[in-house]
């Protein structure tokens, strides 16, 4: 060890600002010694959240020092703060428990962004039995769920492919077959709202979507030009 790491005031209860996620991520921390002496040292986040996380590495700087963060899968870099200890029943050092200077829900990368979504849907599962929806929010959130679940298996499918040696590309046109399923439910449920009076010229985004409509119309009269008499 560099320095000796003390072990800091007792927390305060409810300090923690979000539940942490179990999960391995790949880091770099870099910190400056009081002696001017810069270290570079790899290690591990065991457990996450956006304020911080548990780091793992063989070298520790001391409580209370800066460091610069490197998530080495994303190359992202962020500073951080060391801010206690853990240790296990014998007094053994566990890792250093640090906070993100600037939270952030991206800086983990991926892996934490889908194990904190799942955590959120479990949550929200519960939640949906007991409160009242409207049934057109309701309609929407299971349209999103949907397309995410397919998007998923897509790229799960992508990836497998690839490590059998498959040509992965087999996987765009299921790809485009969803865009294709999603376009056409979205744009029946627009033209319900629009039959319904629900938007206006107003609405936020029309302009936009009229001019996406009109370039799709165009594409797809290329496309089946050939079909015409």
């Amino acid at each position: 060890m560099t320095q000796p790491i003390a072990d800091p005031p007792p927390s305060t209860p409810g300090k923690r600002r979000s539940r942490r996620f179990p999960f391995v991520s790949q880091v770099e921390a870099t910190w400056q010694e009081a002696d001017g002496k810069i270290f570079r040292e790899a290690g591990q986040a065991t457990e996450v959240n956006a304020q911080g996380g548990l780091l793992e590495m063989k070298t520790y700087p001391a409580v209370g020092s800066q460091i610069e963060l490197t998530n080495l899968l994303s190359h992202e870099s962020s500073h951080a703060r060391v801010v206690g200890v853990r240790r296990n029943s014998e007094g053994r050092l566990l890792g250093i428990a640090v906070e993100l200077l600037v939270p952030s829900e991206t800086f983990w990368g991926m892996n934490f962004q889908l194990k904190k979504a799942c955590a959120d849907l479990v949550k929200m599962e519960y939640d949906m039995r007991w409160s009242p929806i409207d049934q057109r929010v309701l309609r929407d959130f299971r349209d999103a769920v949907d397309h995410v679940r397919k998007t998923a298996w897509a790229v799960q499918e992508w990836q497998e492919r690839e490590a059998r040696r498959q040509d992965p590309y087999t996987v765009l046109p299921l790809l485009t077959a969803e865009r294709i399923r999603r376009a056409t439910q979205l744009c029946d449920l627009i033209s319900t709202a629009a039959t319904a009076h629900e938007m206006t010229r107003e609405t936020v985004g029309i302009d936009e979507f009229f001019q996406a409509v009109e370039r799709a119309h165009q594409s797809l009269s290329d496309l089946f030009k050939d079909r015409k008499t």
